[in-house]
């Protein structure tokens, strides 16, 4: 049956008609929006799923997705065609921008500041525990200092392993020098990331596109290489919300492929890819 089910998408793909049915079900629950030329992507990452669930075909498959029993692979599917490329660190220039632009001059305003910041699509969690070094590094000098990071992402199994925080040497790197104080020896060529760094961070499985439950404000959002999969009306809607939940004057980080121009008007430009909000 493997076997069948391997040389069906190797040789045939998946067809237009399933690939529209899959394409239209990822839009309706994550608001994430894939083209035709997506097709064979779509395929190569169902295969495995087709496989595991014993079926001989895409059309079987979208059969199970359109029926009551499919109702818990929705989970699975999503996991499998949501895109999760992460690395410590990425785009370096925010973390100098969270520093300078968040962190200090919160440390100038209040004695004993307060600090919220959402990491949005944290993936395995680099995103959150690149921005806990650099919390950590102004918190252990400044007593009384309320600091949590929210973590989270539509990927239950990333926020599994982003729970764990153990990764791989070559994955740890990229961390820059200053920062690897703050990390224990590697053993048997993973390093785990320390309760001082974990203590910071709270990591939920979230639905960008569903309610969010948080009930306070953030100093910064970090939204990176999210909204690229997005249509514009998606987007517009997106940064409306984002914008309804940064504090006055907070701070929005997104990716270096991503713009606001045309998308909103409630942000003003304060850095490369760095925004703060305006109302």
């Amino acid at each position: 049956m493997a076997q069948a089910v391997a040389n069906y998408t190797s040789n045939c793909g998946i067809s237009l008609g399933n690939f529209r049915v899959i394409a239209g079900l990822l839009r309706e629950m994550t608001g994430i929006s894939l083209n035709a030329n997506k097709r064979e992507m779509v395929a190569g990452r169902l295969a495995r799923r087709v496989r595991l669930l014993g079926l001989g075909s895409f059309d079987a498959y979208v059969a199970l997705l359109d029926s009551p029993a499919g109702a818990g692979e929705h989970r699975d599917m999503i996991n499998a065609l949501t895109t999760n490329l992460t690395r410590f660190f990425r785009e370096p220039h925010h973390f100098t921008s969270l520093a300078s632009m968040v962190l200090a001059p919160l440390l100038r305003q209040a004695p004993r500041p307060r600090l919220r910041i959402w990491s949005a699509a944290c993936s395995s969690g680099e995103e959150a525990y690149s921005i806990a070094m650099v919390v950590h590094k102004f918190a252990r000098d400044t007593p009384g200092w309320d600091a949590r990071i929210l973590a989270t992402d539509i990927d239950s199994t990333m926020i599994e392993q982003a729970t764990a925080g153990c990764y791989t040497t070559d994955r740890t790197a990229v961390i820059p020098p200053h920062f690897l104080g703050f990390i224990p020896p590697r053993c048997n060529d993973i390093v785990s990331m320390p309760d001082s760094l974990k203590d910071y961070i709270t990591f939920k499985q979230l639905n960008l596109l569903n309610p969010w439950p948080m009930q306070g404000k953030f100093d910064a959002i970090f939204c990176r290489n999210v909204v690229i999969y997005f249509d514009k009306d998606v987007q517009r809607v997106l940064f409306d919300r984002i914008a309804d939940y940064l504090t006055p004057q907070g701070i929005l980080f997104i990716g270096h492929s991503e713009s606001l121009m045309h998308i909103s008007n409630r942000f003003e430009l304060a850095g490369t890819t760095t925004y703060r909000k305006r109302y």
